[in-house]
């Protein structure tokens, strides 16, 4: 590579002066220049009339309670999951504000990870520790993040939590300097656990080992966000004022009373039209989960009017949609909006950016980065122009923390939507059966919301 470089075409001077010249043959490249320089380019490239069509009312809209607000930490796809079984639960108690414990499940799921990330490198002690897998596996062992399946396997199986049972604690609502710490015990232990490997000490006492592990794992755990309940008591007044109290319930009680759905019915739906992934077919991810033995995530990839389609019958049902999209993308957020039309950065900057959404996953330019709700659709002739977005980052931004994001948007940065299967086709629904095509880690659709 080095020989290539040296042989490669320098910025000479000449070449500069070209571009200097090129930049100052246009008077308005200096006016805009200044402007940008003074006000950032989102304040530059802004279409105020597009922004401003974005108005939020629909046509189709869910009641829900209170915008809820992870704060600074990157629990979205825990809020937005709970945010969707809360419209269930708040009808059954008769309450109109009702919210589930983010920091309970926050909890578990830190606590799985560190067992799923310590099994796979008990699964890769042969694989080089420079390799590109176990890199993989080191670069970001402890965050935040994750998917609608991981979100199942931790309901199913600790089931949930009033708010009051366990509140916010410091970390959870701030968990950056927790993950650092996290993350960095089991750097450690990666490294413990493969030099006893390489010093040949036995599977069964690399297995003892990880085991006390996990122990100082889950103390490190309790310091930051509290010890979950074993039992609460359930204490509210519905819509009626009328009091109700319920002693003694645990989280899986809580849940087996309050939620009448079955996660297992529903089904991640993605849109990634890159060559590797033909439409019709399902995937998964190496190494991408938390629970061990747990549901494997599973996608089911479709073309886009497919993935819009079924997001408007769920909708139109009354009932909300999870969703991952790669929220940073032509966001207004003030305004809470999420539109390509309301930048214009071609006319701000004198460049055009004309990559199409496969060549934005397969060169890094976009993957999901956020998980959130749809609450709501605007209908045209049967047709969605604008959706309603339940999102978590509290009141101050949008319609008191709701966004709406066009057609045009989805259609370019929406990637997946979690629909229950009675939503499919008949054709989709066979496709369920067929053996999932294993991606390989680093696939940008093994990024977690």
């Amino acid at each position: 590579m080095a020989a290539k470089l040296s042989e490669a075409r320098a910025l000479t001077p000449e070449l500069l002066t070209q571009y200097q010249a090129g930049f100052r043959e246009k008077p308005e490249h200096k006016t805009i220049m200044n402007a940008i320089v003074k006000n950032g380019i989102g304040a530059v490239a802004i279409d105020h009339q597009a922004a401003y069509r974005m108005t939020h009312s629909f046509s189709h809209e869910i009641e829900t309670g209170p915008i809820t607000n992870q704060k600074q930490s990157g629990r979205c796809w825990l809020f937005a999951g709970l945010n969707v079984l809360r419209v269930d639960i708040a009808q059954k108690l008769g309450v109109k504000e009702f919210e589930l414990s983010q920091s309970h499940l926050m909890f578990w799921d830190k606590l799985e990870k560190a067992n799923y990330f310590l099994e796979s490198i008990l699964d890769t002690l042969g694989e080089p520790t420079e390799g590109r897998l176990v890199a993989w596996l080191l670069a970001n062992p402890m965050q935040d993040g994750g998917q609608w399946d991981m979100f199942v396997n931790l309901v199913e199986k600790y089931g949930v939590l009033p708010k009051s049972a366990m509140p916010e604690s410091f970390h959870s609502s701030q968990s950056m300097m927790m993950n650092r710490i996290l993350t960095a015990k089991l750097r450690e232990n990666a490294a413990r656990l493969r030099a006893a490997h390489q010093a040949g000490r036995p599977e069964s006492a690399l297995r003892g080992d990880k085991e006390t592990m996990m122990a100082e794992f889950y103390r490190m755990l309790c310091h930051f966000l509290g010890e979950p309940p074993e039992q609460f008591d359930f204490e509210y007044r519905d819509a009626d004022k009328v009091f109700h109290a319920e002693r003694n319930l645990t989280s899986k009680t809580f849940y087996q009373r309050y939620v009448d759905r079955s996660l297992k019915d529903y089904v991640s739906v993605i849109n990634a039209p890159t060559d590797d992934k033909p439409f019709n077919h399902t995937y998964t991810v190496q190494y991408l989960g938390n629970v061990v033995g747990g549901r494997e995530v599973l996608y089911l990839n479709v073309a886009v009017d497919v993935l819009s389609d079924l997001a408007v019958a769920q909708i139109t049902d009354n009932e909300p949609v999870w969703f991952g999209c790669d929220v940073g993308k032509m966001m207004e957020r003030e305004r809470g909006s999420l539109d390509p039309a309301q930048f214009d950065l071609a006319a701000a900057l004198d460049v055009e950016f004309s990559m199409s959404k496969a060549e934005r996953l397969d060169y890094g330019e976009s993957q999901m980065t956020h998980a959130m709700v749809f609450t709501g659709v605007n209908l045209v002739q049967g047709q969605p122009n604008r959706w309603k977005v339940e999102n978590s980052w509290g009141t101050e931004t949008g319609n008191k923390g709701f966004y709406v994001m066009s057609q045009s948007w989805f259609e370019d940065y929406m990637y997946q939507i979690v629909v229950h299967k009675k939503y499919l086709s008949a054709d989709l629904a066979r496709v369920l059966s067929e053996t999932p095509k294993e991606l390989a880690p680093w696939d940008p659709m093994g990024s977690l919301a």
